[in-house]
C-alpha cells in the first residue's frame, strides 16, 4: 500500500516537473490544470529537486569562465571576478579583452548619483574607454580623477580624455585633479593643495562609490613613463629594497598587499592608500604575466574587491 502511494507521489512530481520544465507552463496554469494549489505545485517542484527527479544543468558557452571566476572569488574573498576570453597571451590582446570586459561591467553597474573615481595613467582603463557604449538611464553622476592628471603634453591628453570621455559616457560631470601625479617635494605638494580646483577633487575622494584602477608593477608602464609621472631608478630600487611589488595610483604595496611607506608618498598627488578600503567597489582592471604578482598582492591586501582580468592571468592567480 505504501509503495503504491509513493509511486503515485513520484508520478505527480514527475508530471508537474515535465509541464513546468519541458512544456514551459506557468505554475499557475499547472495548478489550474491539475486542480491543485499553486503553493502545492511549488512544493512539488522543490521536492523534485531534493529527490533528484529534477536536475538543473547550465551549459556554459565557449569563452565564458564561470568556474575560474567562482574559484577566484572564493580564494580571495572578493565581491566579483570577471574573466575575459583572450585568444593570445600578448599584451595587445590582453588589453583589448579586459578592456571590453571592463566596459561591460561599468555599463551594467553604474547607478544614479554615482561618484566614480578613475586613475589617470592606465593603459587598461584606456582600452576600457575605447570599448564602452553610452549610458542613457543614469543621472547626476560625477567622474573624478584620483591621481594627478598633468604630465608630458604628449601623454597628458590620454589622462584628460579618459576622465572626460567616461563622464560623457555615463552622462556625468568630469572633475579633474589639475596637478602632476608626482611632484618634486612635499612643499610643492602643499602648494598644489592650496589650489581651489585641486581641493575640489580631493574633497570628492570621500564620496567615491566606484573606483576604476589599473594595477601597476614596480617598473612603470610605457604610458606612465611617457607622462613623466615616475620616480627615478634609484627611488624604484629603494622601493624594491623595502619589498614593494606593485602599486595602485602610485601607492606602493608588498606581496601581502600592505603599504610600503616611504618619503615618496609625500610627493604623490592622489588618493591616499587608506581610502581604497573604504570605497564600496574598487575595480582593478589588469592582466598579463608581469601583473600576476601585483594583482595577487592587491587581492590579498583587500585593495580591490572586483577584478577584471584575462583567462591566462586568472589561471596564474589560482
Amino acid at each position: 500500500m505504501y509503495a503504491r502511494k509513493e509511486t503515485n507521489r513520484l508520478r505527480l512530481i514527475s508530471k508537474v516537473a515535465r509541464l513546468y520544465y519541458e512544456e514551459d507552463m506557468p505554475q499557475k496554469q499547472i495548478a489550474e490544470q491539475l486542480h491543485l494549489s499553486q503553493a502545492t505545485i511549488s512544493r512539488l517542484l522543490k521536492k523534485g529537486k531534493e529527490e533528484g527527479i529534477i536536475r538543473t544543468t547550465v551549459n556554459v558557452p565557449m569563452g565564458v569562465y564561470s568556474d575560474l571566476e567562482d574559484q577566484l572569488q572564493v580564494k580571495y574573498r572578493i565581491q566579483e571576478v570577471i574573466v575575459a576570453d583572450c585568444a593570445q597571451e600578448t599584451e595587445e590582446e590582453i588589453l583589448r579583452s579586459i578592456g571590453v570586459a571592463g566596459a561591460y561591467y561599468v555599463e551594467t553597474r553604474v547607478g544614479h548619483k554615482e561618484v566614480v573615481g578613475i586613475s589617470s595613467w592606465s593603459s587598461a582603463l584606456l582600452a576600457m574607454m575605447e570599448a564602452m557604449h553610452p549610458l542613457v538611464n543614469v543621472k547626476n553622476t560625477k567622474v573624478v580623477q584620483i591621481l594627478g592628471g598633468i604630465g608630458n603634453p604628449a601623454a597628458e591628453i590620454h589622462a584628460t580624455n579618459l576622465t572626460k570621455r567616461l563622464a560623457a559616457l555615463i552622462q556625468g560631470e568630469a572633475v579633474f585633479l589639475p596637478s602632476p601625479a608626482v611632484v618634486s617635494s612635499k612643499e610643492n605638494k602643499d602648494s598644489f593643495l592650496q589650489d581651489t580646483f585641486v581641493r575640489v577633487a580631493y574633497d570628492l575622494f570621500d564620496q567615491v562609490s566606484l573606483a576604476l584602477v589599473g594595477i601597476g608593477a614596480l617598473e612603470p608602464s610605457q604610458l606612465l613613463s611617457n607622462s613623466g609621472n615616475t620616480f627615478s631608478k634609484e627611488e624604484i630600487q629603494n622601493l624594491k629594497a623595502k619589498n614593494a611589488i606593485g602599486d595602485i595610483c602610485l601607492r606602493f604595496f608588498d606581496a601581502s598587499g600592505d603599504p610600503v611607506r616611504s618619503t615618496l608618498d609625500e610627493r604623490v598627488m592622489g588618493m591616499p592608500f587608506e581610502k581604497f578600503k573604504s570605497i564600496p567597489r574598487v575595480v582593478g582592471v589588469a592582466g598579463g604575466d608581469r601583473k600576476v604578482n601585483p594583482i595577487k598582492a592587491a587581492l590579498k591586501g583587500g585593495l580591490i574587491n572586483v577584478l577584471v582580468t584575462d583567462c591566462f592571468t586568472a589561471r596564474a592567480l589560482l
